[in-house]
């Protein structure tokens, strides 16, 4: 049975109880307060009878109890006494209508409720004492007329009853159903995000606990679809890596078996031998390079590093002073102007990412330039700039130059002994610091890279 007919059974069923139980509470209790009333109006027209009588025997000397009679006559006008008897012992002094009851009075006053051809009658009986002799006065009252109003009001409750129930189960449906709907809203959805739909979402109008239940729905969604974008993400670009490390090791391991064979085919002269074992020596060398930095990535991605407070000032500067004697070298001229700052580094990992920053700079100047490195402090972080004047980059290299493998120019950079490692390991060695690398380029105006750590008060 689905949760909407369980619910309108439910309210149907309390709607039933509830006003079932409730109108025949009324009923009853309406009836006891009529029949209450009837027999307190009659029992003082009784007693009114009884002091009539009392009054006329007292008046009446003669005992032919004939004004009795006559007062007995005159008092049996209400429509409710159908019966009136007056006894001494067992002879009937006086009776009009019927006394159907037979009860013995054992007290002054007594009263009986009793049906009899469909009738409903209250008898009440009580003595009186004329000449020191009891006298015993019945009236016999028809109160049928309060069973019959009790009978047609339990008759327009029973059809009261029937079309309440039709028109508070239709009303229960309508609501079963409104209430329903946004749970249908929300397996119909989850059944179209099975079936692969992930733009499938309940859109809820609603602010209640359904509502709620709905909005809360589409934030897992939403939620499912970004782990499901990223994960496809993810493996095209492990597909992607996978391409791109089987086309670095295509390259260098072509040359050594070539030069391998050389070697071990054709006979060759010492200076011919000499050069294709070090050309197989330095493409084996490519690839122990190749393999540590990939390894140096993986563990770079599991293990958690200890920071300790830096002076980025003296760090750059040192750094800087140490490479300058190998740049100037190459015709490149390498500066730094730096303010005092403090940061939580790993100094060692986090001077391989300035010096492979500033290698890169290298690589990106031809024939002599400028590279600067400069350090200020802004607004509780520490920003590290190097800036070259390079040859630059398109700005579609920009998005994808931290990708690994990825190289702006592929001869170049190979020629130059490049990976396309370095700035992958370098945004990993950031991430861990919990800061933040950016790239501005322009070709033929050079590159700046940010990096941006937090700094700490000392």
């Amino acid at each position: 049975m689905r949760f909407r007919q369980k619910m309108l059974l439910v309210m149907v069923w309390l709607l039933t109880l509830s006003y079932g139980v409730g109108g025949v509470l009324l009923i009853r209790q309406n009836f006891k307060s009529s029949l209450a009333q009837i027999k307190k109006n009659h029992e003082e027209s009784y007693e009114m009878i009884l002091q009539t009588v009392q009054l006329v025997n007292f008046i009446d000397i003669q005992q032919d109890f004939s004004s009795i009679s006559s007062a007995l006559d005159r008092m049996n006008t209400s429509e409710s006494i159908i019966g009136m008897k007056l006894m001494k012992g067992d002879t009937v002094l006086y009776q009009n209508g019927d006394t159907v009851s037979d009860f013995t009075v054992q007290s002054e006053f007594e009263s009986l409720i009793f049906s009899n051809n469909g009738k409903n009658y209250y008898e009440i009986k009580g003595t009186v004492k004329a000449d020191n002799q009891p006298l015993q006065l019945i009236v016999l009252y028809d109160i049928t007329p309060v069973y019959q109003a009790r009978e047609m009001q339990m008759n327009t409750y029973h059809q009261v009853f029937f079309v309440l129930i039709i028109i508070g189960g239709f009303t229960a449906w309508i609501t079963s159903y409104l209430m329903t709907k946004p749970l249908a809203n929300v397996s119909r959805t989850a059944r179209a995000l099975a079936s692969g739909d992930l733009n499938a979402r309940v859109n809820p109008k609603r602010h209640d606990e359904i509502g709620q239940l709905g909005s809360d729905f589409d934030n897992m969604a939403d939620q499912l679809s970004d782990n499901i974008n990223e994960l496809k993400w993810t493996m095209e670009h492990q597909d992607q890596f996978m391409g791109s490390f089987a086309h670095e090791l295509k390259t260098p391991m072509t040359s050594i078996i070539g030069y391998a064979d050389l070697l071990r085919s054709q006979s060759l002269t010492g200076e011919e031998a000499q050069e294709a074992a070090n050309y197989i020596f330095s493409e084996g060398k490519r690839l122990e390079a190749l393999s540590l930095k990939l390894l140096d990535l993986l563990m770079m991605k599991k293990e958690s590093i200890k920071l300790i407070p830096t002076d980025m000032k003296q760090m750059i500067e040192n750094l800087t002073l140490h490479l300058q004697p190998v740049y100037t070298k190459k015709n490149i001229m390498l500066e730094s102007r730096c303010e005092p700052g403090f940061c939580m580094t790993e100094p060692d990992l986090f001077g391989s990412v300035l010096t492979n920053l500033i290698d890169n700079a290298r690589k990106a100047i031809d024939n002599g330039g400028n590279i600067m490195v400069l350090g200020e402090s802004i607004k509780g972080y520490y920003r590290i700039r190097v800036v070259d004047n390079g040859r630059g980059m398109p700005e579609e290299a920009i998005k994808h130059i931290t990708e690994a493998f990825y190289r702006v120019d592929k001869s170049r950079s190979r020629a130059q002994g490049g990976a396309g490692l370095g700035l992958t390991l370098c945004k990993e060695v950031i991430n861990l610091h919990d800061g933040t690398i950016a790239f501005a380029s322009r070709e033929g105006n050079g590159t700046c890279v940010t990096v941006t750590l937090k700094e700490i008060i000392r």
